[in-house]
């Protein structure tokens, strides 16, 4: 019964058109659909009453005799117009026509004067404008200008382009306007070719570049460029987003300009004019953006459906364009309120129906309408209904039971209930949409149902409904009933010593307690039975110091949480302050500034020690190396009395060495020579085993101008020798066989002992 030629359904809707002034207009109107039809007309929102003026045709269209944009009385037949059909299910509301009257007004832009040399570029430009958009054409001294040249270039903005000036292209120019209202024409321009071609070189410049356009699909746009430069400058086109501008539909007019035929959406963007000097990267650019608009189209239209009476109806209708439409529903051709049970989604893409009644039947429509047109698409909601369905059921009742449980009871419908085979329970949060209700089914022997699962303190809506195999009652009255209030859950309580006196107390933030008001500390010792408190702690608070504690005694600490319903159950710690004592009595704290000053104490005295120590090392170094350093020389003395013949200076420095590196029993042995010294002189000369006392009044005497000496001795100690040893009293030098005379060797024993 619901087939596609039963709907009802626009064949020929009104079209946007331009009427002329004092000239019939007619707009169309054909419908299908299921006898008897009733079509009526609307402009701008208000019924239209047949007239002299205007009237209906059989067909159903509307017919006005004289068309008129301005009367007497201040009215207009300018407007939007949209005719209204309507049989026994519903009403179906047509697109809306754009009707204006077709105008021309005066020329704003006329051609001017232009005197330009051969072999240049001459543009004239005329303007106007008009409904529909006037059709411009050039004269040239009264003529039509030849279109068949290439080098004249006519635009359909009312533009002349003229390029490769000659001397025969000199004239009075002017252009002529024409559309459906008027024919006009523009003041006259003369164009003065002058002297002959120039061959000074001049930069590339773009004269006029390409305007900004807004266009709807299918039409032509052309952007303009014109150049000048000598040499000509080449003209070239690109898209400053970097897409390709692509071949089809594009086309060159003249020297530059870019014309691109049967427009989409995707031809939108900035486009970019560039002027380039022949051979070099020399460039001039200007830029203009195109806007391409689309009338709204669908791409989903909502479908006509049944549905029995209870259940959900989803209409979905989605369209496009550009810019994007805005889409408005109608029912019956009324604009539909949204409310409990209609709501609107996705951008009023989706229109859902919930708990559907006899009085929700009706045709649905989705308009959709942006700046470059509108559309529209209906769909038919037929509501089942089966004779013999039960009644609704009786008696709804919901009762609170605790914080998470009502219990909803209800009595058999009074009608019809021999076929019934269960019931639904329908639950919703009584301040949540009706798209969040559920459901829970029942027995049809069972008229009570207990619903858990709730939140404490929240209202909820129940109503019942008794289903059959043809179909659901109608739904029962609706009881509202709220669940009751829940105390706080436990929180979790941890103590941390503080000190011997002090104890802290922490616990959880509020949110894992649900809803509650604050806190309630308690705390005693264990062998009293009266607690110290409450201490009300504000339901933020999540941290409490115990202060002024027994360190000798063990104390109980006992929280809980609590709201207008009452205490939570608390948690309850034990907590001892003893060990703390005892971890203080055998760990005193320390005395951080006299720990301080005793490290900075004991730092001074270690350096101190260091520099003390470093010295004394130094002058133990320093004896050593002058006691021997005598004791050396002496030898050498003896050495060159009693060797035949005498050893040179060199050697005598290495016999030295050697002597003075050696031990006591190496001293009594042969020299280099191999002669053995006589031990008698030796004794003589050296008596055994100085003290270190001794050596150094020997050393000191050596030194002294009055002390007795031989020429040898004074000879073989330099004053120079004495200054380097003071200044590097290193006993261990880098080149131990050097060749001076005063350098310890390696093996020194005192030098290593000092």
């Amino acid at each position: 019964d619901f087939g596609r030629s039963s709907e009802l359904a626009f064949v020929v809707e009104p079209s946007d058109d331009i009427a002329v002034q004092e000239q019939p207009l007619i707009l169309y109107c054909q419908v299908e659909g299921i006898e008897p039809i009733t079509i009526t007309w609307r402009k701008n929102g208000v019924m239209i009453v047949d007239s002299e003026n205007a009237f209906m045709l059989a067909n159903g269209s509307l017919y006005v005799s004289r068309f008129q944009r301005l009367r007497g009385d201040g009215s207009s037949d300018e407007g939007e117009y949209d005719c209204m059909a309507q049989n026994h299910y519903g009403l179906l509301v047509s697109r809306k026509a754009k009707i204006q009257a077709a105008t021309m007004s005066d020329f704003h832009i006329h051609p001017q004067n232009a005197v330009v040399e051969e072999g240049g570029v001459a543009r004239f430009q005329c303007q106007i404008h008009g409904l529909p958009e006037p059709v411009i054409l050039w004269h040239k001294n009264s003529m039509p200008v030849n279109t068949d040249n290439e080098r004249y270039t006519l635009l359909p903005k009312g533009v002349l382009q003229i390029t490769g000036l000659k001397a025969e292209d000199s004239g009075i120019f002017h252009c002529v306007a024409t559309n459906i209202a008027n024919v006009k024409f523009s003041r006259e321009a003369r164009l003065t070719v002058s002297g002959s071609h120039s061959t000074v070189y001049k930069d590339p410049m773009i004269l006029v570049g390409p305007e900004n356009l807004t266009l709807t699909v299918h039409q032509t746009a052309v952007l303009e460029c014109i150049a000048t430069g000598n040499p000509r400058p080449i003209v070239s086109w690109s898209r400053l987003d970097g897409r390709p501008i692509g071949v089809e539909g594009i086309q060159v007019l003249g020297t530059g300009n870019l014309m691109i035929s049967d427009l989409t959406v995707q031809h939108s963007g900035i486009y970019v004019c560039a002027a380039n000097k022949p051979g070099t990267r020399v460039r001039r650019t200007a830029q203009g953006s195109l806007v391409v608009q689309a009338p709204a189209e669908f791409v989903q239209h909502p479908q006509s459906i049944s549905r029995p009476v209870g259940t959900t109806a989803i209409f979905t209708c989605v369209a496009q364009g550009e810019p994007p439409p805005q889409i408005t529903w109608l029912r019956n051709g009324q604009i539909l309120e949204t409310s409990d049970h209609i709501k609107l989604k996705n951008n009023n893409s989706t229109l859902s129906i919930y708990g559907i009644n006899q009085a929700d039947e009706a045709i649905y429509q989705c308009l959709a309408e942006n700046s470059a047109g509108s559309t529209q698409a209906s769909a038919r909601l037929t509501v089942l209904w089966a004779d013999g369905l039960p009644s609704p059921p009786q008696g709804v009742r919901a009762e609170t039971v605790s914080a998470t449980t009502i219990q909803v009871s209800w009595e058999k419908p009074l009608q019809n209930t021999k076929e019934i085979i269960g019931y639904v329970l329908h639950i919703r949060k009584a301040a949540d949409p009706v798209e969040m209700e559920y459901q829970e089914a029942v027995s049809k022997s069972t008229f009570q149902q207990l619903v858990t699962d709730l939140e404490p303190s929240t209202s909820y809506s129940f109503y019942i409904k008794a289903y059959t195999s043809r179909g659901a009652s109608k739904a029962s009255e609706v009881t509202v009933v709220s669940t009751l209030g829940e105390v706080p859950a436990m929180p979790s309580l941890f103590i941390k010593v503080i000190n011997s006196t002090t104890v802290q107390a922490t616990w959880e933030p509020s949110i894992k307690l649900g809803q509650h008001e604050g806190f309630k500390l308690y705390y005693r010792k264990v062998h009293l039975s009266q607690y110290t408190g409450p201490v009300l702690l504000a339901s933020n608070i999540t941290a409490y110091n115990i202060t002024q504690l027994d360190a000798s005694v063990v104390y109980e600490v006992k929280l809980l949480a609590y709201n207008q319903h009452g205490d939570g159950n608390s948690t309850v710690r034990f907590v001892s302050l003893r060990e703390t004592v005892e971890r203080t009595v055998l760990n005193p704290p320390c005395d951080c500034m006299k720990d301080e000053q005793n490290n900075k104490t004991s730092t001074t005295g270690i350096i101190i020690g260091i520099h003390i120590g470093v010295t004394c090392i130094i002058f133990c170094i320093l004896f050593l190396m002058f006691g021997y350093r005598g004791r050396l020389l002496m030898c050498k003395n003896v050495q060159e009395q009693l060797s035949t013949p005498q050893i040179p200076r060199s050697q005598r420095s290495a016999t030295g060495l050697i002597l003075n590196g050696a031990t006591r029993r190496d001293r009594d042995d042969r020299d280099l020579n191999g002669k053995q010294l006589d031990m008698n002189e030796l004794e003589r000369l050296f008596p055994a085993s100085p003290s270190q006392e001794q050596q150094e009044k020997g050393i000191t005497s050596a030194h002294s101008p009055s002390a007795p000496h031989d020429e040898t001795q004074i000879s073989t100690l330099p004053l120079d020798e004495f200054s380097i040893i003071e200044e590097q009293p290193d006993p261990l030098p880098k080149n131990p066989h050097g060749s001076s005379p005063a350098a310890p060797a390696p093996d020194h024993g005192p030098a290593n002992e000092g």
